[in-house]
This record gives C-alpha cells, sequence and structure tokens, in this order.
C-alpha cells in the first residue's frame, strides 16, 4: 500500500534538509537518487537503473544517468549547470530507447533546482529543492498512486444543447407538441449534423434554408417538409422534375424520415434560431450530445420522476476505461510491432459484444463504440501505412454498431440512441477515410445498433442477446431513492427482489445490479453501473450486497468512490454517485479509485480487495444489531408523544400557561427534539407520569389538555393510538433515561465536520426525533464527537438527500469502539471532551446549528474537538492516522476483529417494543 501523503511530505522535508548543503558533488548524486526514491516509499533499486547506454541522435553513444523503463528518465548536473542543456540532452537520449522503454516523464536537477516535463500533457513543472514538500504530488506516479484525468466536456456542445432546447420550447409553444416534436427535432438534428460530417454535401441543408426559405419564416416548415420527404426516398423512386437543389440531399434510410409528420409552423425569431445552429460546426460536437438534448428538453419535475442523470463524457470515460478500455490498450501496447497479434487484438474488437439495459439516450454505447474504434484505428496505423489505398476500404473495419445493445423503457430515448449511433459511426469513418485517404461513407443505412424500446426490469436480457455472445454490461440506470418510487417502479422492485428480506429500503437501481447478476451466472461478463452512492452506504449494503456476495457470488472488481455528479445537461441534476464494477468470477487486479476532493479528480489504487463499502478490506458486510459489538451502553430511541401537541408548548406557550395556572409548573419539562436542540429553541412538555388524580383535577387548563389528547386518539385511524386514548396523561412510547445521556440527531448535514451531540441529564424528556446513549460518561460523548466516530458515520449510515441518517443498529451498534483502553487515556478524552462542553457554553447567543457551520464554527471549538480527536485517536493506536481513508480502512479491520471475518445476514428477531401504556 503507498504511504499516505503526510508521511511522504515528512520525508520529503528531511531529504531537502539533508541535501541542502552548499558542497553537493555530481559524484554524490546516485546517493541523492536513491534517496529522492525513499522519500516516496520506494526502493530506486527495484525500479531504476543508473548510467543506461543509448545511441543519441547523433549515432553517438551516450548515458542516461537514471531511467525507470516506460515511466521516468534522469538527467542530473552539477550545481549550477544550464537545465536548459540537460533538458535537450535527455531529450536526444529518446531515440535510443525502445518503444516499451520510452518514459511518460524527463526529470532534470542540479541538486538545488527539479525540473519535471510531463510528456504525455506537454507540460513542465520548476521548483527548488526546498520547495519539494509543495510540490510532492507531482511524482505520484512514484508514490504508487496515479492521477487520472479525463478530457472536459466542449463548450460548443453546451452551446448546442441550449439553443436545441430553446428551439424545442418555442415550438411547444405555438402548439407542436408530443411524439410529432420529439420526432421533429430528432430530424433537425439528424440534419444539422449531417451538413456538416459529409453525410450530405457540406453546407447543403443550411444553405437550402437559409436561400430557400422566406425571412419571416412563414414557408419554413413546409421545406423541411419537403427535405424530409426526400431523404426517405431512393433516387430512383424520386420526382423526376424535382429541383437540382432538393435531388442532391442523399437517400438515407434507417427509417428515421418514413414516419408522415403535421407541418409545423415557424416565425422569424424561430428561423433565426434554426439558421444559429446551422452556423455552430456539428462536426466538433460529440454524438453523446443528443443525450444531453433530450435532457434539455425535460422539464425538472419529468427528469427527478424518471431519475434520468444524463451522463457526461467525462464521467463515461472514468467507467469505461477500468471496464475494458484500459485492458484492450494494454493489449494493444503489447502486440506492438508483431503483425499476427495486431491482427489478433483486430479480431477480437470486432467480437465483443456490448449492453446497456438502460440506456436512454445511448450515451454510454455512443462513447464505448467511439472509442472502440479508435482503438481499432491505431491498430490499422500499425497493419498498413497511412495514405495507402484500398479496393475498398470497408473491408479493413471490423468493428460495426451492430455490436451494441440497449433497453431503454422511452420510445423517444431510443430513437435518440438509434440515430446518435449512426452519427458516431459515420464520424469515426470519416476520420478512417482521413487516415487513408479513401471517402468512407455508410448510404443508405445497414446495419444498426439493436435498442429495444420495454421495461429492462421484466424483459428476459437473453431474448435480446445471449450471454454466451455478451461481453460487457454498462449503463447508468435510474436514480430513484426508495420515497420516490412510484407505483410502477415499486412494483418492479418487488418483482425483482422477491423473497429478498429488507428490500424496500433499496433504490430503484440497485434492481438492476441483481438482475444483472442472475444473467451473467455461469459467464465471464464483466458489469458496471454508475450508481447513487447510497448504494455503498447504510442500510442498504446489509440487503443488497448480501444477496448479491452470497448467492450470485460477485466481486467488486474496481469502484470510483463517492464524486460528485458534473455535466453539461440543461439544469443538470445535482447528485453524489459511484461507479461500481463487478463480476461473477475474481481478478487480481482490483482498482479504487479515490477522491480526495468529490469535486476533483480520482487517485488510482491497485489493492487486494474491495468491499462493498468501497474500501479495501475483506468482504463484509455490518448487519442490523440489536446490541453493540462493544461493551459500551446501549442507544435507544426517545420518547414519543403522540398527542396532537397537547401536551408539548413552546416557550411562549409555557409562559401564557404559566400565567393563568403557576401551579403546573411542577409537571413541566424541557422537551429536547431534534429541531430545537440544533436551533437552540426552548420547547417544553407536561411529563405526568406520577401526577395523582386529585392534583390533576386542580389545574383544569392542564386537564383541558388532556382531554384533546384523549379526543385526537380516539379519533385516529390506528387502532393502537386509540387504544391510547385511554391513557391520555401519558406520552405514546415512553423511553426516557433515569441517568445522563447523549443527545444523538438522527438527522444532521453532511456539510459538518462533527456532528453536534448533546449531554444532558435526565430532567431533559427526550424525544423521538432523536436518539440517546444511557448511563453516558464524558468519555462515551468524547468517543461519539470524535472525527474516528464521524468518519464511520460517513460511510455506515444512510442518507436522506445527502443528510446523515444515523441509526443505532447499523452505525452505533456495528461500531468498533477502542479496546483496551488504560485509564490515562480515557481521562485524557473526558478532558478534551469537557472542553468541547465548555467552549460551547461560551456562545449562549449561538445554536448548535451556528457552532458547527463550517464557514461560522470559531476557532476556539475547532482546536477543542481537534484535541478530542487525538486522544480519541490515541485510544486506538500510537500511530497517527493520515487521512479518512486511512480511518475507515483500520476501523474496518477492528471490526473483523470484533465479528466474524464474513458476516451473513442473521434472522429476523422480534424488536423490543417500547413501553406503551
Amino acid at each position: 500500500m503507498p504511504l499516505s501523503w503526510n508521511e511522504i511530505k515528512t520525508r520529503a522535508q528531511n531529504f531537502s534538509q539533508e541535501w541542502a548543503n552548499e558542497s553537493r558533488e555530481e559524484a554524490e548524486a546516485k546517493s541523492f537518487w536513491d534517496d529522492f526514491f525513499q522519500v516516496f516509499g520506494i526502493s530506486r533499486r527495484r525500479v531504476a537503473t543508473f548510467e543506461k547506454l543509448v545511441k543519441k541522435l547523433d549515432n553517438k553513444p551516450g548515458f542516461i544517468d537514471l531511467l525507470w523503463k516506460g515511466v521516468l528518465l534522469v538527467e542530473h548536473k552539477s550545481r549550477g549547470k544550464n537545465l536548459d542543456k540537460a533538458e535537450q540532452q535527455a531529450k536526444d537520449y529518446l531515440a535510443g530507447l525502445s518503444e516499451a522503454e520510452l518514459p511518460k516523464y524527463i526529470l532534470v536537477s542540479d541538486f538545488q533546482y527539479f525540473r519535471l516535463y510531463d510528456l504525455e500533457n506537454d507540460s513542465h513543472t520548476e521548483f527548488e529543492l526546498k520547495e519539494l514538500v509543495q510540490h510532492v504530488h507531482l511524482f505520484d506516479f512514484i508514490a504508487g498512486y496515479e492521477k487520472r484525468t479525463y478530457k472536459e466536456e466542449d463548450p460548443v456542445n453546451i452551446q448546442a444543447a441550449e439553443l436545441m432546447g430553446k428551439l424545442h420550447d418555442r415550438l411547444e409553444e405555438v402548439g407542436y407538441r408530443g411524439h410529432d416534436l420529439e420526432v421533429y427535432l430528432v430530424r433537425l438534428l439528424f440534419g444539422l449534423f449531417a451538413d456538416d460530417t459529409n453525410l450530405f454535401d457540406k453546407g447543403i441543408f443550411w444553405q437550402y434554408l437559409e436561400v430557400q426559405t422566406k425571412p419571416d419564416g412563414s414557408d419554413l416548415a413546409m421545406h423541411l417538409a419537403l427535405i424530409f420527404q426526400v431523404l426517405n426516398t431512393p433516387p430512383a423512386k424520386r420526382l423526376i422534375t424535382l429541383e437540382e437543389s432538393l435531388t442532391q440531399f442523399p437517400y438515407v434510410n434507417g427509417k428515421l424520415f418514413e414516419e408522415s409528420l403535421p407541418l409545423a409552423a415557424f416565425d422569424s425569431q424561430m428561423r433565426t434560431m434554426l439558421l444559429q445552429a446551422c452556423a455552430l460546426d456539428w462536426g466538433q460536437i460529440s454524438p453523446a450530445i443528443f443525450g444531453s438534448m433530450f435532457q434539455a428538453v425535460m422539464n425538472p419535475q419529468e427528469r427527478r420522476h424518471v431519475g434520468a442523470h444524463y451522463t457526461s463524457e467525462k464521467n463515461i470515460q472514468k467507467l469505461i476505461k477500468p471496464l475494458f478500455l484500459d485492458e484492450l490498450y494494454s493489449e494493444l501496447a503489447r502486440a506492438k510491432g508483431n503483425k499476427t497479434q495486431l491482427q489478433a487484438l483486430h479480431q477480437k474488437l470486432a467480437t465483443l459484444r456490448f449492453l446497456d439495459p438502460a440506456c436512454g439516450c445511448g450515451n454510454f454505447l455512443v462513447i464505448s463504440y467511439q472509442e472502440l474504434r479508435e482503438l481499432e484505428l491505431q491498430i490499422l496505423r500499425d497493419l498498413h501505412k497511412s495514405g495507402q489505398g484500398f479496393l475498398n476500404i470497408r473491408e479493413i473495419i471490423h468493428v460495426e454498431v451492430d455490436q451494441f445493445y440497449g433497453i431503454e423503457s422511452d420510445e423517444f430515448a431510443c430513437q435518440i440512441a438509434q440515430v446518435a449511433m449512426w452519427l458516431v459511426d459515420h464520424q469515426m469513418n470519416l476520420k478512417v477515410s482521413q487516415e487513408f485517404g479513401q471517402y468512407f461513407v455508410r448510404l443508405p443505412l445497414t446495419k444498426a445498433a439493436t435498442i429495444v424500446h420495454g421495461n429492462a426490469l421484466r424483459m428476459d436480457w437473453e431474448s435480446l442477446v445471449p450471454k454466451a455472445q455478451l461481453h460487457y454490461i454498462l449503463g447508468n440506470p435510474p436514480f430513484v431513492g426508495k420515497q420516490l418510487q412510484n407505483a410502477a417502479q415499486k412494483a418492479d422492485m418487488e418483482l425483482v427482489f422477491t423473497g429478498v428480506p429488507g428490500a424496500g429500503v433499496l433504490d430503484y437501481v440497485t434492481a438492476w445490479y441483481l438482475t444483472a447478476a442472475k444473467y451473467i451466472q455461469g459467464t465471464t461478463i464483466r458489469c458496471a453501473f454508475v450508481s447513487t452512492s447510497s448504494i455503498a452506504q447504510g442500510e442498504q449494503v446489509g440487503v443488497l450486497w448480501n444477496e448479491l456476495y452470497h448467492r450470485y457470488h460477485l466481486k467488486i472488481q474496481f469502484a470510483h468512490r463517492t464524486f460528485a455528479w458534473k455535466n453539461e445537461a440543461k439544469g443538470n441534476a445535482a447528485v453524489h454517485c459511484v461507479i461500481i464494477g463487478v463480476g461473477a468470477r475474481d481478478r487480481d487486479d482490483k482498482r479504487l479509485f479515490d477522491y480526495e476532493n468529490i469535486k476533483g479528480e480520482p487517485t488510482e489504487r491497485k489493492v487486494k480487495n474491495i468491499n462493498p463499502y468501497l474500501v479495501e478490506g475483506r468482504d463484509l458486510i455490518l448487519i442490523k444489531r440489536e446490541k453493540p459489538i462493544s461493551q459500551v451502553s446501549e442507544m435507544i430511541y426517545g420518547s414519543k408523544p403522540t398527542d396532537g401537541g397537547n401536551l408539548l408548548m413552546t416557550e411562549e406557550e409555557k409562559e401564557e400557561y404559566l400565567k393563568k395556572e403557576p401551579q403546573g409548573e411542577k409537571w413541566i419539562k424541557p422537551f429536547i427534539s431534534a429541531k430545537e436542540f440544533l436551533n437552540g429553541e426552548n420547547r417544553w412538555c407536561f411529563w405526568l407520569l406520577d401526577i395523582q388524580p386529585n392534583e390533576l383535577k386542580q389545574l383544569p387548563l392542564l386537564l383541558k389538555r388532556v382531554e384533546q389528547v384523549k379526543k385526537m386518539r380516539l379519533a385516529s385511524t390506528k387502532l393502537p393510538t386509540v387504544k391510547l386514548a385511554q391513557f391520555p396523561t401519558l406520552f405514546a412510547e415512553i423511553r426516557q433515561p433515569k441517568s445522563d445521556y447523549i443527545v444523538v440527531p438522527l438527522h444532521s448535514s453532511e456539510n459538518r465536520k462533527y456532528i453536534p451531540f448533546g449531554f444532558f441529564n435526565s430532567n431533559h424528556i427526550i424525544a423521538n426525533s432523536c436518539s440517546c446513549v444511557p448511563n453516558a460518561t464524558l468519555y462515551h460523548f468524547g468517543q461519539l464527537t470524535s472525527e474516528m466516530h464521524i468518519t464511520w458515520v460517513k460511510y455506515t449510515c444512510g442518507r436522506l438527500e445527502s443528510d446523515f441518517r444515523y441509526s443505532n443498529t447499523i452505525v452505533y451498534n456495528n461500531y468498533p469502539f477502542p479496546q483496551k483502553v488504560s485509564e490515562a487515556q480515557k481521562q485524557k478524552v473526558e478532558q478534551a471532551a469537557q472542553k468541547v462542553l465548555e467552549v460551547r457554553a461560551n456562545y449562549p447567543d449561538s445554536s448548535l446549528a451556528d457552532l458547527y457551520d463550517p464557514l461560522s464554527m470559531p476557532p476556539t471549538l475547532v482546536k477543542a474537538h481537534q484535541a478530542v480527536d487525538k486522544a480519541v485517536d490515541l485510544c486506538y493506536r500510537p500511530q497517527p492516522f493520515a487521512n479518512e481513508l486511512s480511518r475507515i480502512e483500520y476501523l474496518f479491520g477492528l471490526y473483523e476483529q470484533l465479528t466474524a471475518p464474513l458476516v451473513k445476514v442473521a434472522k429476523k428477531k422480534k424488536t423490543t417494543r417500547a413501553k406503551k401504556i
């Protein structure tokens, strides 16, 4: 496992200080680089050699100071020597290296200065030795981390999507709606692409509309109808009197222009919009933008309803590279220079089959096909010289669109996906044409991707593509949480998860995982989906992954841990997601992509195993437990009034009541609910557990409230509530601790670094919107409020939207508290915890929500919590934790020690019912 960055920075600081001596000579360069590699925990002898003999560009021999084959070339000079000359000398050596030896980086140095060249990105960075600590991340490739970058979206894509979205909205405003409008828009999009990509003679669509139509747009719809009709008619069947400006349009086929549509209606503004769209260079626009355009014309409510989160090309790359693309490029690298191996790889590409069972507008299929064609083109370059003529270029192209399959529940999206695949096919044909000097176009359209309209969760996937022929399943199924599922989606879930206990908590996307798991049994098919991060958190893990692991024996082969969704679609949905790649067979080359910043780029690690919480470690699953695994007090829910508000009072209501009935004060107690606790508001309740009948009758206002409780409960449609009308003086469910206790709000914002737990005595009545830990001490408070515990919460709790949903059965009862803690360690935690409470008390006018807001948290409170963190960390181990990931991996390891190594789902036990009166 790579060193933590904190450790690397410490070593870098020591290295800089040790080698800062002015008298260092070139003769000491070997020791210098040996020490340099040790900064990153790597033995130089294991990966790199000194004084590699090569022939330079002038055929004269030369010696490379240090070479790590395929990774790094170092040229070292004496202090003060010209680094520009060192750079040129290093580049001259490249000509004498084999392809496998060519480095990705060149590093030149004179002991005092470093200059690092990234040959792949054509960039360089220069800094002094004393600045090494600030630049160690540049050398993540030495440390064992790999920085992965993905191509950002082209701004013209965004412009095109917005423009066509506006045109769609305007057509809808004038009354052109529904299916007709959607088909009409797809035809316009096809025409715009074809006009700039030589599918048509370049510019004829734009020219025809600009020249043949009136400025006021009144005849634009009629001319578009003529174009659509011509595109659907073979040349032999066209009218001989057809105007030349129309005969130049080719026959397209593919059924895109087959359906007869009613005429639309345009005005001058709409005509201008369409001509502006024509003016964009659609040849530079990714066909994946079709998905964005579809998204652009959906209203936000409909988008949330169907869970359609358009996936950007950058996010698609994050999935397809580890799923299949990186492996294929590795095969290409190994086959370089070997014609037989290149031909075998080329044939392999033609046999690969891909299925997206929630394909939407086809973005994953489009980009996957595009990347497969790019790879094929590289193979063709190696097999054939550029510019070489062929009798028929079609004969050397083996990858076809019919290797791709999709299922989609929206009919219009199916049509978009089909057209997008044709367009990307044409774009790639143009690239091949440019490479080999022969124009190649597939018109009329014959082969097509198989995109079917239907519900993937109710279809037999083998009827679409036999699993013996399929290699990869990929996609972005709908993001719909359990609370937002409609009746049809709930019915789908019940069908897919028949017989699976607890499936009611699962997100809709999980149904695709289980359906895929059934389909890939007995095969080597690899599968990866973009998903909501909630499927790797909280109670969903125990339900879903227990089924995938134990019944279907799936293994996680790679994963992107939580990152922020980012795409170009209009009003794009904000969500945190993960990417999980699975298969029915285990692999040794597992890859885990971490995000130091969820909005940034990932860092890749090679790991031995990935558990369902997307952490390196054994395949463990946290199950619901009735008791804690550690020797600590149990966590319970607060008391539930079910009183219609009659036993509760605000501060103002309490004051008003006491003015009229002051003798009732002895029955009033502070009421702690989550909202008031976090926002510093006072709330009160009547706690009448021990009140005598004669005492109650002497309090007429209180008696009236009790009567209202009885009426409210009798009017309930729930039988248990009706029965509780017999005891109107009491809360419906009573769980009040008789000791000091810690308050745990059930929901807390993810933006807070610390969850604001509270510490109260038994005189404060805790509501059922909170949980509590009775018999609590300052030590327990310190443990729960620590960064160690908060890290556990992040990974194991459920979510409400993006906020934490704290659970006693999953989070608290499974939490591995530190073992064998000394009294001295406990005292340090208690002292630090007490300091947190004291600092809070110094801000009486600020609520906990204010105090724990990341922007307004007082420095004194931050420092107090940091002291708690340090004290708690030392209870676990003497070595510091470098980051959140090292904490959670340690905690899962400790959890394994306290439980079985692989936890099976326990039989459902009867939950201990709350005390009901």
